[in-house]
């Protein structure tokens, strides 16, 4: 795990070099979805500092075991506002936010747990029926209402392409969301900073980074083919 690890941080210290950008402005997330507890034990010893869990129940309980453990915890999965309470309660950046009523939850479930809530929009880009995410054209609103809300903290957007054998058939759907994230900072909407663009996975982080990811979310080629 230790060589895969380094293999990936290897690339993304590349690939942000490539297109002349700091590698330190790119942070990985390593997604550990149906990963033990003892394997995820392994990937923070290698060097893991983030962690993206994809379901609450598994996150619960993966959190609680490894609860000694230095490392930061995302929320990658879709979120439903039922759940919200758990999520504001286990993880520091939620990066699937994707409509006024979660957002509105999420505020009052953050309220009463004496913090804020860093989150992220999720776009759908693609505009995929199977995909979660609020539309490209109603996300500047949907950021505008955020913005609103005192127990959130709205930091950058994210999303998900279609699948593709090819990575760069992806850039598209990169280049897409960063330029609708330049257009919404140009608002100058009070309380906005979206400085994070979460995209970019196992199979095209690389050309996601060349198109502005911060947070690229990598499982497979960490911890290999889930079971």
């Amino acid at each position: 795990m230790k060589e895969r690890l380094e293999g990936v941080l290897d690339r993304i210290h590349k690939a942000a070099l490539a297109c002349g950008r700091d590698p330190r402005s790119v942070r990985l997330v390593a997604v550990s979805k149906t990963v033990s507890a003892e394997r995820v034990r392994q990937a923070v010893a290698a060097g893991v500092d983030t962690l993206g869990e994809n379901y609450i129940q598994e996150a619960r309980e993966k959190i609680d075991t490894l609860a000694a453990l230095p490392v930061a915890w995302h929320f990658i999965g879709h979120l439903q506002t039922n759940k919200a309470k758990y999520a504001v309660r286990l993880f520091e950046l939620i990066h699937t936010l994707d409509s006024p009523k979660l957002a509105a939850e999420l505020d009052r479930q953050a309220a009463k747990a004496g913090k804020t809530q860093r989150v992220l929009v999720q776009v759908n880009i693609s505009g995929e029926a199977s995909k979660s995410g609020v539309s490209e054209a109603e996300a500047g609103q949907l950021v505008a209402e955020i913005a609103k809300l005192p127990h959130l903290s709205l930091e950058g957007l994210m999303t998900m392409p279609p699948f593709f054998d090819q990575p760069e058939k992806a850039r598209p759907y990169f280049r897409a969301l960063r330029r609708l994230r330049d257009e919404i900072q140009q608002r100058n909407l009070p309380g906005v900073d979206l400085r994070e663009l979460s995209m970019g996975m196992t199979g095209d982080f690389e050309v996601a980074i060349a198109e502005g990811a911060t947070l690229v979310r990598i499982g497979t080629a960490i911890f290999g083919e889930r079971g």
